[in-house]
């Protein structure tokens, strides 16, 4: 079983579903209200444990009901929490989502995700270099991704850096990750003036484009791949880029070739968009397995 790390977010989600926004001054009637377990780091840890990683979380909560039952779900995920702190000064992070014609809007407020630090990396090194693969993304404080990164590069730890949501990084910074996730927007506002095509080419197997319904692009170092989607009718999107981050991250840090590995992070993504929830659609390996679309060779360690 992989060893997988997870630094990161982990919040509440609010959840609206609405057939309109409301503009400036104006109060609608929306159809549904739901609260569900998010974060983007907590969505890619739990994707990774159900599909047969070995799960550690590194994070903070609030000292509040939220931080209660985010920490329950975790370890009811088969997540190991000894290094989710609990802290008293801020509230637990949340997600305002609003939910239209199977497209959502996000408001993040991080809280208690701001209080992980540079100092709780540096003191938590051996767990690092203990693990098979790490994965992080902003929903963190930047020094604390800054560090990580840097860190996996100077002990050869496979880092895995998902770039969301947006925000401008030295280009340095990503040369050192061991494979780097963003989405066609967060692409767009990393590298400005490129295309995808010349970005994947620039970084071949460590650039990872993903493009929605449309697929993942890369480069395997002798031409550009583009590795399609499969095609299902969805529910709601919400949490399929984690999905197929941790998915990817399981087949990777299990040995699998890197087209593989896309191929089952994309059918992931395709399962968990079929249900509601950034988590709730989050299949476990028993699932994907049953799916018409699972291979053979797919062997999960």
């Amino acid at each position: 079983m992989s060893k997988i790390i997870v630094i990161g977010s982990i919040s509440t989600d609010f959840v609206v579903t609405t057939d309109i926004r409301p503009e400036i001054g104006e109060t609608i009637t929306g159809n549904d209200f739901k609260t569900t377990f998010g974060g983007k780091g907590a969505n890619q840890a739990i994707a990774a444990s159900r599909l047969g990683g070995e799960v550690q979380m590194i994070g903070a909560v609030g000292a509040d009901v939220f931080g209660d039952q985010l920490l329950q779900n975790l370890s009811e995920n088969n997540i190991d929490v000894y290094n989710v702190e609990r802290v008293t000064h801020l509230p637990s992070g949340s997600a305002h989502i609003t939910l239209m014609n199977n497209d959502n809007a996000i408001i993040y407020i991080p809280g208690a995700n701001d209080a992980v630090t540079v100092e709780k990396m540096t003191a938590l090194a051996p767990i690092l270099e203990a693990s098979d693969l790490v994965i992080i993304q902003n929903e963190t404080p930047q020094e604390v991704v800054e560090k990580v990164i840097r860190f996996g590069n100077e002990n050869k730890i496979k880092v895995l850096y998902n770039p969301a949501p947006a925000r401008i990084i030295e280009k340095g910074l990503m040369e050192q990750a061991t494979y780097f996730t963003p989405n066609e927007s967060e692409f767009h506002l990393l590298f400005p003036g490129l295309t995808a095509s010349q970005g994947v080419e620039r970084y071949p197997n460590k650039l990872f484009i993903t493009l929605g319904s449309k697929g993942v692009l890369y480069h395997n170092g002798n031409k550009e791949v583009l590795v399609p989607s499969y095609k299902v009718q969805p529910l709601d999107t919400t949490g399929a880029g984690d999905t197929f981050n941790g998915a990817f991250a399981v087949a990777i840090a299990s040995g699998m070739p890197i087209e593989e590995s896309v191929r089952f992070g994309n059918l992931a993504a395709s399962l968990s968009i079929q249900k509601f929830g950034a988590q709730g659609g989050m299949p476990t390996l028993e699932e994907m397995k049953r799916s018409p679309f699972y291979e053979k060779t797919w062997h999960i360690k």
